[in-house]
């Protein structure tokens, strides 16, 4: 018997009591808050020099060892940020990327710490500032380098590419009037009413770095990679390069070993970088 039923057989007054406790009860009661969302994961070492040749290449050797059998594709990329780093010190990164071939990609990426290998407490953190399982605008994914995870949740938006070549890329102010115009609610109004905006406003270009990327398939993850990223020394001269291996997959149990794997055939051979080197940050930072 429904609550509208009950009350119907009660005398008037008694009716009245009830449907007014009724509808005070269905207003307090709270909605059921959205789960946390479930993400993938992409296994991230970083290679010393140790791993390229002369030409700045995997070697042979490195490419069979992680199932990389593809030929190398460019992509060149930027992040627009203020000088003072304002939207990544909020956790924010906004980035314009051209892949040979392909539209331009903006992406808009929020970054939470994973503290002690704990991805749920990070996945509940998201979930309190509105990056939940029931926002199908932001893919959710965890990063997982040598030591270090990171929860990221990225919005992403393309750009005709018609009239670029290559990897070429928009001049700086075309570029930052894409990315204000595509930006997301979220990052908008983060921290306060229009405050994303006028930071992305503000913002420069961190950039444009153009990197070699091989593909292939290792192990259970069928999007493996090495990139091989050129970068200017930290001294402001010279060139350095950031040299990452990856690999995606939708499984917490297949990362983990992923990791693990990856780690062990990379030191067994001598090609394993002892710590994360961040390619965001870098350029970002250098840039």
């Amino acid at each position: 018997m429904t609550i509208t039923s009950r009350i119907a057989r009660l005398r008037p007054a008694a009716a009245a009591i009830a449907l007014a406790a009724s509808v005070s009860l269905l207003a307090t009661t709270p909605a059921h808050a959205a789960s946390n969302a479930v993400p993938t994961y992409e296994v991230k070492i970083n290679l010393t020099a140790a791993a390229l040749d002369s030409s700045h290449s995997p070697l042979a050797a490195v490419k069979s060892a992680f199932g990389i059998s593809g030929s190398a594709k460019a992509r060149s990329y930027e992040y627009f940020d203020t000088s003072a780093l304002g939207l990544n010190t909020q956790g924010w990164d906004v980035r314009l990327r051209h892949k040979s071939g392909s539209s331009f990609e903006e992406s808009y990426k929020k970054r939470f710490p994973v503290t002690g290998g704990d991805i749920n407490a990070a996945l509940s953190t998201a979930n309190s500032a509105g990056f939940s399982s029931s926002d199908t605008n932001y893919d959710a994914e965890v990063d997982w380098g040598y030591s270090k995870q990171t929860l990221s949740f990225s919005n992403e938006k393309s750009h005709s590419a018609s009239g670029y070549s290559g990897t070429a890329m928009p001049s700086a102010s075309t570029g930052l009037g894409w990315v204000v115009g595509e930006i997301p609610g979220k990052l908008e109004d983060w921290n306060s009413s229009n405050w994303g905006k006028t930071t992305l406003q503000a913002s420069r270009v961190h950039g444009p770095v153009t990197s070699q990327v091989w593909g292939g398939a290792w192990e259970v993850s069928d999007d493996a990679s090495i990139e091989v990223l050129p970068v200017v020394g930290a001294s402001g001269s010279g060139t350095e390069y950031i040299v990452e291996v990856s690999f995606k997959t939708d499984s917490y149990t297949d990362a983990a070993k992923l990791h693990t794997d990856a780690v062990n055939v990379a030191e067994s051979h001598g090609w394993l970088y002892h710590g994360d080197i961040l390619k965001t940050q870098t350029i970002l930072d250098r840039y």
